[in-house]
């Protein structure tokens, strides 16, 4: 546990304590960064950014991609007792212009291709990416953190905000070191010799972990690249920096698992989260490439994963068990899981009644539908407001899909219920294997597929055929913006 007075910068000055000054903190594909260098970068950032007029809890809004500069000011900011509100740089712009407002941010530091948009929605004072380099280059390459208590306000992440306006989730300084304490160590045994690789980017809470706090917490070394994360640029980074650690999503393996086999050789272990990884996409993984996916759940209220699978007890098709430090039940009535543990969130920024709402005293109510098999492992059904009944009998979305996707004529599948004539359907939107056309005959036999390995009642009436579905800008499938589209189709 952090001590009462404690300021989450000073994972790097563990790292200098430790006698690692000279190891490789982070690696580019343009550059690499010992730990001295990059505290030395961070120390810069922040003098910096007090130059610049920020101050004790003032927030900035940083719009940047993963790359030194991102690292340097999340933790400079820190580092001044000032509090980093980290946002998607391709993210849209009304959100941006929300994003400006909601925080009231002081200083933007945005990439260089986005100053101009934050220049025209009023920001006082943008600072570009190469900027912060440019401009702290005669700064002194020493900074003393601010004398900050463990549970002052340390950085903002904004939710995905799926169906409406992102709400910005507010973190403490012990936060990140609680999620190293529980995750990092307990589950992924992390140690100095790992090199981590992350496909979602630092803005995310899962990549922040990832690619932040778990290498720079274990004095190991973290591969930054910039740019949005593809199935043949994921993989060829893998090949590239020899990662032991793969941190990505389940759409992104399912994928890869298109692209020609790559040498993962390197990796000891693969990690997913963000949603459920389909037991399809974990065997396969597995079996082409013989590491395996430990699947986990976790979110931006709780900052990172606090149920998993262990490596070497995987178990496909759930997520795991507690991470050590957290405590889970189900509400009886409702099905909705209920996480305790130290790093949740204070609480939503000016949003009284959802924090009200969601952070039930020591319990957060995830919005997720949770089983739990004989063994104590966690299922995941769906989202609360995703489930649905057909003929007064509950439809698990997720095990449809899961079901679906095993099907060799299936690459993807997302399933929504919707009212037909006052009547409750089940929609299944497909995207079908590369080497599979759409067509009347294989919607029957994905109908067929179900009714054999399902429960009856648990099979697409409406199958729709996609070339991709609606998305949040972190990857997830927008399912409210299926079920609009499947109102108005016919029934099989």
């Amino acid at each position: 546990m952090a001590p009462d007075r404690y300021n989450a910068s000073l994972i790097l000055d563990a790292q200098l304590e430790a006698g690692r000054a000279g190891k490789t903190a982070v690696l580019t594909p343009e550059e690499e960064l010992t730990y001295a260098e990059l505290a030395a970068l961070t120390a810069r950032t922040g003098h910096l950014l007090r130059e610049l007029g920020v101050g004790r809890e003032q927030r900035i809004l940083m719009v940047l991609d993963d790359r030194p500069a991102f690292v340097a000011t999340f933790l400079g900011a820190i580092r001044i007792g000032a509090v980093p509100v980290t946002v998607n740089p391709l993210d849209r712009v009304d959100n941006f212009a929300h994003y400006l407002s909601d925080s009231e941010a002081v200083l933007v530091l945005a990439e260089p291709a986005l100053r101009e948009t934050f220049e025209g929605l009023g920001a006082s004072r943008v600072v570009d990416a190469d900027e912060v380099v440019r401009l702290g280059t005669d700064l002194a390459a020493e900074l003393p953190p601010v004398d900050t208590h463990r549970d002052d306000p340390a950085f903002w992440l904004y939710s995905s905000g799926s169906t409406g306006l992102p709400k910005g989730v507010v973190h403490l300084q012990h936060d990140m070191q609680v999620t190293y304490e529980t995750y990092a160590r307990s589950i992924l045994e992390i140690s100095e010799q790992d090199v981590c690789y992350s496909t979602t980017k630092l803005f995310h809470a899962y990549g922040l972990g990832n690619a932040l706090t778990f290498p720079l917490s274990a004095g190991a070394t973290s591969v930054l690249v910039p740019s949005r994360s593809t199935p043949p640029g994921a993989l060829a980074n893998v090949e590239r920096f020899r990662p032991t650690l793969f941190f990505s999503v389940p759409a992104l393996y399912r994928a890869m698992l298109a692209e020609p086999a790559a040498d993962l050789s390197s990796v000891r272990l693969c990690v997913s989260a963000a949603e459920a990884l389909p037991s399809s996409t974990s065997e396969r993984w597995t079996e082409r490439y013989g590491v395996e996916i430990a699947d986990g759940i976790g979110s931006t209220e709780m900052l990172h994963i606090y149920c998993s699978n262990r490596p070497g007890q995987i178990r496909a098709g759930t997520s795991g068990t507690p991470v050590p430090g957290y405590e889970l039940q189900i509400d009886e009535t409702t099905g909705e899981l209920l996480v305790k543990g130290d790093s949740c969130a204070i609480g939503y920024w000016r949003q009284h009644e959802k924090t009200k709402r969601c952070m039930r005293g020591d319990w957060f109510a995830t919005g997720d539908r949770y089983h739990v098999t004989e063994d104590d492992h966690y299922v995941y059904e769906g989202r609360i407001d995703d489930m649905f009944k057909v003929g007064g009998l509950w439809v698990s979305p997720a095990d449809m899909e899961d079901c679906l996707m095993r099907h060799p004529g299936v690459s993807e599948a997302a399933v929504v219920g919707v009212h037909i004539d006052d009547v409750s359907r089940v929609a299944a939107y497909i995207i079908p294997s590369a080497d599979t056309p759409p067509s009347d005959q294989l919607a029957d036999a994905l109908r067929l597929w179900c009714k054999e390995h399902l429960r009856r009642y648990e099979y697409p009436h409406i199958v729709e055929f996609v070339k991709d579905f609606p998305r949040t800008l972190t990857g997830k499938v927008q399912r409210f913006k299926l079920r609009e589209q499947a109102q108005s189709r016919p029934v099989a």
